[in-house]
Order: C-alpha cells, then structure tokens, then sequence
C-alpha cells in the first residue's frame, strides 16, 4: 500500500460500502445516520473504522458489527479491519434520536407481526433458481426447532407454496384478517398464506403496479400472523413491484439471496441486493442451490459450475449462509407436498444446518429492540407522565 494517493482511494471506497450497511432498526445507512466515525488505511493495507452507537452496549452491536466487517474487508487491498466502537455524543444522539422519530411518524402501517419476529424475504435476481423450493424447505427446518413460522407467498403471478407444501385453500376469515393456513411440523407449525389458496393453480394471475402491491398490504395488513417467530417471504424473482412495495410495508425485512453456481446467476443476483439496498433493506446472507452433484457411486460432479454463492456473499460482503446440493430429492418432495426437509436424510440434514445457522447466527429471534427505539419509548413516556 504505497502512495498516499492509494491509502484516500481505499477510505473513499470504504466509505462507500459502509454507506451499504443498513442500521437493523432505523433502516437506514450507517453513513447517512452519522454513526461513522474515523476511517483510516495504514500502509500493510490494514483498515480501522470508528463506530458511533447510542450506547456500546446496544444489543444489536454484534450485528452492526459483522455487517461493517463484511461490507469492508471484501475490498480489494484491504488486509483486515479493526472496528472501534465509542458512544454518541449528546448531539449526535439528539440527531439521531430525531431521525428516529420521523421515521416513527412516517412508518409502515400495523400489522399483527410481532415486533421480536424476524422477517426474511427470499429473493433472486431471476427464475428457476430454486428460490421457492428453499423457502418451503427452510421453513419446514425452522419449524422442527419448534418455532412457528409464517410463509408468506408473495410470488402473485408464479405461486408454488400451496403445491410444495401439499396444502390447499380456501382461505378462512375471522374478525377482519385472513386466517393463514395451519400445518404442525414436529413441534413446531407453519402458517401459509399464498394465492394459490384465492386462485386455481391453473389459473393465471394477470396483474401489475398498483393491483400487485394492493395484493402484497392484504397479506401482510389484513392477516393473522400473530405470535410467529418468522414470517419468510417468497418473492417472486427480479426486481419489481412486489419487492418494492415490500421495503415500503416492511421495513425491517432481511433478504435472503438465492444463487446457482455460474457466474451469470451470480451477476443477476447482485442486482437484487443492489434493489434492496437502495430501499434500505438489509442482505442477511446468500444461499447458493444447485451447487454440487453427487451420484449414486458416490461422485461428485460440478455441473453447473463452483463458487457462485461465494463469490456474491464475497462480492456484497455478506455471509454465505448455506450450500445446498443439487438433488432429486427435492423435486420429488415439492412434487408430494413432503419437502425433503421434514426427513433426516442427508439432504434434510443440509436444511437443518441451514435453519440452525439462521436462528442462532444470521437472523436470532427475541432480540431485545434496538437501543435507538427503546431509548424513544422512554422519552415518549416521560413526555405522557409529565
């Protein structure tokens, strides 16, 4: 790391991709929100980053943490990254805090989520990558934790949930809302919502703009999905109305990319988590489908290529949540409405590693608020009592 001209490239740069990672509560960027401190390079290319936070022991530290660490040390030139974390000062709290509050007024509408709930929407940059089939089974996995999970098909136009789960509609309604479907998974259950419950599986669903998100606020306003531990959300691929009425609606939802291993599936991909971080959403991680295949002698054969999920968590300074292996099981288990998920075979087990990592590193339920909401409802209540 030679001239100094290369050490300011780097901190712009840098700056750059911090201006990606979105704040968990006020979803917004880091930058934008003035929780970015010093920036510096020295000369082996090591990186040191300051972190303001309302307190350094806000609970969501260790996310913040990890997003910062992700989104820089995948820069080229950089040799690793040392984060130092201080607290506000009181005017840079009062800003924030102020930031907080407007986006309270203008938020997204009441919904019957619960606010410890995660939201993961599923997403692809295009089809037939298998996005559908991961979310089913990764639901299913989440379920045998023993957590009630809400699947949310919100694919309007290609809905499958309904057929890979073996459920069918019509959709009961009670007090208002729309009942999601009801389906015990070990311990745990899966609440379905899908037009595929509202429409005939042959039946082509030929809506666009206004009719599309209008379809999108029914499911998440005028549904039940009361005490759910997860709510994931099977998009529909690309980047259109549906995924942006999602960041209008739901604020706090995570992606979750799917990838195959080519490079081109990789390069349409990135264009969804460009799409979600425009609309402030974060990207949780990556999954990549379809990677290796492995025949009955026990070969294993690259058929569509290797490294593909890596290269976009690399690519976006993410993590690489999970690899799932091309496998016939899978489309037999859609086919039947018994995803492979349910079983304890291999291939369950690969699903089971993949919910276990979401639950307890990617995407922890009963995180405790962030500290910028605890610290407006405290102000809020002390202006009630006054």
């Amino acid at each position: 790391m030679g001239t100094t001209a290369e050490r300011e490239n780097l901190v712009e740069a840098i700056a750059e991709r911090l201006a990606t990672v979105i704040d968990p509560e006020l979803h917004q960027n880091i930058v934008e929100l003035g929780m970015v401190g010093a920036i510096a390079v020295d000369d082996s290319g090591l990186a040191t980053v300051s972190v303001a936070l309302t307190t350094p022991s806000c609970p969501l530290r260790d996310q913040i943490e990890r997003d910062v660490r992700g989104a820089v040390t995948s820069l080229e030139g950089i040799s690793g990254l040392q984060i130092t974390i201080i607290a506000m000062d009181p005017a840079a709290k009062a800003k924030l805090m102020d930031r907080a509050r407007r986006g309270a007024q203008e938020a997204a509408p009441v919904t019957s989520i619960p606010s410890s709930a995660r939201i993961l929407g599923v997403s692809s940059g295009k089809g037939g990558v298998g996005k559908s089939s991961i979310t089913v089974n990764l639901a299913v996995a989440l379920a045998r934790r023993g957590l009630q999970v809400g699947v949310l098909d919100a694919d309007i136009w290609g809905f499958s949930v309904p057929r890979l789960l073996g459920i069918s509609g019509p959709v009961e309604a009670k007090g208002g809302k729309m009942l999601p479907k009801r389906l015990p998974v070990g311990p745990g259950e899966l609440r379905v919502l899908s037009m595929g419950f509202l429409a005939g599986e042959d039946q082509a669903i030929m809506w666009r703009g206004l009719l599309l998100s209008r379809a999108l606020q029914q499911f998440i306003e005028d549904a039940s999905w009361e005490d759910i531990d997860y709510l994931l959300i099977d998009l529909p691929p690309g980047t259109g109305d549906v995924q942006m009425g999602l960041a209008r609606l739901l604020p706090r939802t995570e992606l979750v990319l799917i990838t195959t291993p080519p490079l081109a599936a990789q390069n349409v991909a990135a264009r969804a988590a460009d799409m979600a971080r425009r609309g402030n959403l974060r990207v949780a991680g990556v999954v990549e489908n379809m990677s290796d295949f492995t025949c009955e002698h026990g070969t294993s054969y690259q058929l569509f290529g290797h490294g593909g999920g890596q290269r976009l968590a690399d690519q976006l300074g993410v993590p690489l949540i999970g690899s799932i292996p091309l496998d016939p099981a899978v489309v037999l288990g859609g086919d039947s409405g018994h995803p492979v998920a349910g079983t304890d075979s291999a291939l369950g087990l690969e699903f089971k590693a993949l919910a276990e990592r979401i639950a307890t590193q990617i995407a922890p339920t009963g995180v405790v608020e962030g500290c910028s909401a605890r610290m407006l409802d405290a102000i809020e209540q002390a202006v009630a009592t006054s």
